[in-house]
């Protein structure tokens, strides 16, 4: 959808304006049936329900770009992969999302229980690789990070939900 808004964005690069929406780095980031690699496999863990979607993103690993705008990524050529599945009735939940190559990359998980893609702290939960702490502002891409293998490299990301006035994961899932 254009708005008045874009018109400095096409302005500024015609040619390399890409447009938002939910399917931008689906396609770089689906795994393919027999693909060796390199990709994460992250088993979730601490789900409140299976409700929804659930999105896994991959970013570069560093705070400038780590959750930063999927356009803004794509179109300077920096790394966005994105996986989505519905959330599975039952049974243990696994994505697999592919990477570029080898080496750090930040992961995040969005458990989109209201199916608005869009992080509701107050509805959905939220992980990251490494399951850092979270606070009042989003962690440190260091983190974040995980270190992809030539291969499939498995992550276990537990979910964070609302609690009093902070994110944390379910009490049954608490490492800390």
């Amino acid at each position: 959808m254009f708005t008045m808004l874009m018109l400095p964005l096409l302005v500024m690069a015609p040619h390399k304006f890409v447009d938002t929406g939910p399917d931008l780095g689906k396609a770089e980031g689906q795994c393919r049936p027999n693909e060796p690699g390199p990709a994460f496999i992250v088993d979730v863990v601490g789900m409140k329900d299976r409700k929804g979607l659930l999105k896994l993103e991959v970013y570069p690993s560093n705070d400038q770009d780590f959750l930063q705008d999927d356009n803004i990524l794509i179109n300077a050529g920096k790394v966005f992969r994105r996986a989505e599945i519905e959330t599975p009735p039952s049974g243990p939940v696994s994505l697999c999302i592919r990477v570029p190559g080898p080496g750090p990359y930040s992961v995040t998980l969005l458990h989109d229980r209201d199916r608005n893609r869009k992080f509701g702290w107050t509805v959905d939960g939220i992980g990251f690789a490494g399951n850092p702490r979270l606070g009042w502002s989003k962690p440190k891409a260091a983190k974040t990070r995980a270190i992809a293998g030539p291969g499939r490299t498995p992550l276990r990301i537990v979910m964070n939900y609302r609690r009093g006035l902070g994110v944390a994961p379910l009490k049954e899932f608490r490492t800390r």
